[in-house]
């Protein structure tokens, strides 16, 4: 029986491409594991009308961790017109099945590094050595959303001065997104943050929000990263805006080391850090929860690649040393990163995007060759 069950979901696109030169850097480290494929993406949306089908869910409550490739998500409109003609009409919407595993399995923890390796011609500047906490489950992202705005809706919220300017506005003129922050969903990813930094010796964390404008939410993060602060006098913490944070990481990315915030904001914020280290075909994420993880490269699934084998796949080879490192093989880890650090460095073997000609299983064989 095998030491580790893993969860193997390629999802769509390009997810194929990457899943299959990382197989080759797997088997070539000799993992004692099992791996079960899973149905996931935009295929089952269109032919089940569900993108994450029950027998999905089962395998993943079955198995140690997840590995995962890339999504297909579009305007609710567009997926509807794509849906099998027998499931037209049938009142069925579309929903991203990453959010939705992040939810179902409460993987609050998105941890997005962006490293720049030596010798990368992408890298806006060298010794870049960052990683954002995104928390995973709250925010925008819940989920939380009306339209049109339902009569009750606008009459619960007609209580705040600031909802009389849109009294006259019919309600189906208006969407609603809901930005829901819960003090323990603060609490669990400025921890996070903060043990990471701990464990790692890094000296500060950064809290990214905007608490003048967004004053509850953004402020609830704020409050409750001063306190926890507290717990780590030897880590200090400091504040800054969301939009003040992407100017300060573009004049003086080496000033940070942690970073930490709310859904959305995590989001946009990992992309532009992940673009000072050689863009997304360089960043990874792990999604972690208490009881499970999910680990995925930020990229999307590309379709107009997919099987061509023309994408970097180092962002999937990222990911999986911190899958590595969640199941507690560290020493595996350790041997990887040296091979994709060894790959870049020497710069023969590359993609597209690096100046390169090479395919994405050639880049897969070259890290196992370094490997070995």
């Amino acid at each position: 029986m095998a030491k580790h069950k893993i969860a193997w979901l390629p999802g769509d696109g390009v997810g194929n491409d990457v899943m299959e030169a990382t197989r080759i850097v797997l088997d070539k480290i000799g993992l004692d594991a099992e791996y079960i494929h899973g149905d996931i993406g935009w295929e089952f949306w269109c032919s089940e009308g569900n993108p994450l089908p029950d027998r999905t869910i089962e395998l993943l409550r079955n198995t140690d961790c997840c590995l995962f490739g890339a999504i297909t998500s579009k305007p609710k409109e567009e997926a509807q017109r794509e849906l099998a003609p027998e499931l037209q009409n049938k009142s069925l919407t579309y929903y991203s099945p990453i959010v939705a595993i992040r939810q179902m399995f409460d993987l609050y923890t998105n941890m997005r590094p962006c490293k720049a390796y030596p010798g990368n011609p992408l890298n806006y500047r060298d010794g870049i050595d960052l990683i954002v906490f995104r928390e995973n489950t709250e925010g925008l992202y819940s989920g939380v959303e009306f339209h049109p705005l339902p009569k009750s809706i606008m009459e619960a919220l007609s209580i705040h001065p600031k909802m009389k300017k849109f009294s006259d506005v019919p309600l189906e003129d208006i969407a609603l997104s809901c930005r829901i922050f819960t003090r323990k969903g603060c609490q669990r990813i400025v921890r996070s943050a903060f043990e990471y930094a701990k464990k790692t010796g890094r000296k500060t964390v950064t809290v990214v929000e905007k608490p003048n404008v967004v004053r509850e939410t953004s402020g609830l993060m704020v409050r409750e990263a001063r306190k926890i602060a507290q717990e780590y006098p030897d880590i200090e913490l400091w504040e800054t805006n969301i939009d003040a944070m992407a100017m300060w990481l573009i004049k003086n990315p080496l000033d940070y080391g942690v970073l930490v915030t709310s859904n959305m904001f995590g989001d946009i914020i990992s992309d532009l850090c992940g673009q000072l280290v050689g863009g997304l075909g360089f960043a990874s994420s792990a999604n972690i929860g208490d009881d499970y993880g999910l680990f995925e490269p930020t990229h999307g699934s590309a379709p107009k690649y997919a099987g061509q084998y023309k994408v970097n796949p180092m962002a999937m080879f990222i990911t999986t040393k911190l899958m590595l490192e969640y199941l507690e093989e560290t020493e595996a880890a350790q041997h990887l990163e040296a091979a994709i650090a060894a790959v870049i460095k020497e710069g023969k073997v590359k993609t597209y995007d690096m100046g390169g000609t090479s395919t994405t299983l050639e880049v897969g064989q070259e890290v196992a060759r370094k490997l070995g």
